[in-house]
């Protein structure tokens, strides 16, 4: 699509204004309901359906589909960014009244970085074709070390922070406690940095790194760089209520791993076949259409064998536990919530 710089300021606007709507209504630090979750999880999504059905209409049946398609890839691996997001919240011990907003101000620093992601790879496509290619095997890679980390009976059980959040605590320094909602404060004379700017940092430069493997994904189903820009917001924005409202189903997800790999090996082939085509090579280009579907199939398949799977090693673990294995588990986590108040961060 042909985007005017009238629209793309539009839409920067609207986003922007919904965005301090969403940090208006959750700037009193408190613990998030599930139904409060649930409420704003159905309104982010409803808005992303109402903007791609008005690229339906005003843009086209291709340009809606492309949106639909990279919404909800983008929508997909970012659940698969929650069980990082839980482990960050454990590592730091946030409380869980702070979690939203951690969740808030990193997920918007995410989607900054990630702005810059895209521009660099929409200017990387315009000026080299070839690209594709190397996108292409990147996410073919991606999907067989998806697969290779699934099968493995190694779990990451805790955060490990990277080079830049410790050497931004070696140079400001960190307080032992959380102040509120502060990110800063004045200790004996310096200005040291607060538990609750560290998470922050965490949460939005973690994110940075799944955008390697997100981003090249969604230029293979569109290449417009409108459509990648307002896919990812959508899929990002909503992704604080989406914490909440599934924290506790997330370990039940346990083929989510197999299902994305699936979806990037697919879109990784896609790319392979545009670039060839786009080399005179006669080879079949997979659609819009069938793209949409198989990333819906799979994505549904992977979620019902995933519950089923979560039902059956739940039953085995009662049936092995014996007479009152379940109370004794009920009884575990009770004296564990009210020890720290974090057992739901745990898994």
């Amino acid at each position: 699509m042909n985007i005017s710089l009238t629209v793309w300021l539009l839409t920067i606007v609207a986003l922007c204004a919904l965005i301090a709507v969403d940090f208006f209504i959750g700037r009193k630090p408190h613990d998030v309901s599930i139904k409060e979750a649930g409420v704003w999880t159905v309104v982010w999504v409803a808005l992303a359906c109402l903007f791609g059905l008005g690229l339906l209409i005003f843009g086209g049946g291709k340009q809606g589909g492309e949106f639909f398609a990279g919404f909800i890839t983008e929508k997909s691996l970012s659940v698969d960014n929650l069980f990082v997001f839980v482990l960050i919240m454990a590592k730091f011990a946030v409380p869980t009244k702070y979690q939203q907003r951690v969740l808030l101000i990193g997920v918007l620093i995410a989607l900054v970085l990630r702005t810059g992601f895209i521009l660099a790879g929409a200017a990387m496509i315009s000026s080299f074709s070839w690209i594709f290619y190397i996108f292409g095997a990147f996410l073919i890679y991606t999907a067989w070390k998806l697969i290779q980390e699934a099968r493995s009976d190694e779990e990451d059980e805790e955060f490990e922070e990277n080079k830049l959040l410790k050497s931004l605590e070696r140079r400001f320094g960190v307080a032992d406690r959380y102040h509120g909602t502060k990110l800063f404060l004045r200790q004996n004379g310096k200005r040291i940095m607060t538990p609750m700017l560290v998470v922050i940092l965490a949460i939005g430069t973690t994110d940075v790194l799944f955008a390697l493997d997100s981003i090249p994904a969604i230029f293979g189903l569109t290449q417009d760089p409108y459509i990648v820009f307002t896919a990812n917001a959508f899929a990002l924005m909503g992704l604080r209520q989406l914490y909440f409202l599934i924290g506790g189903l997330l370990r039940k997800l346990v083929h989510l791993s197999y299902g994305l790999s699936i979806i990037l090996g697919f879109i990784g082939v896609k790319l392979v076949l545009h670039a060839l085509h786009e080399n005179g090579v006669h080879v079949p280009e997979i659609s819009t259409a069938v793209s949409l579907g198989v990333i819906v199939l799979v994505l549904a398949v992977t979620t019902v064998t995933s519950l089923l799977a979560s039902r059956k090693q739940e039953s085995a673990a009662r049936d092995a536990a014996g007479p009152g294995g379940e109370e004794g588990e009920k009884n575990a986590a009770r004296s564990s919530r009210d020890g720290d108040g974090r057992a739901d961060l745990r898994r």
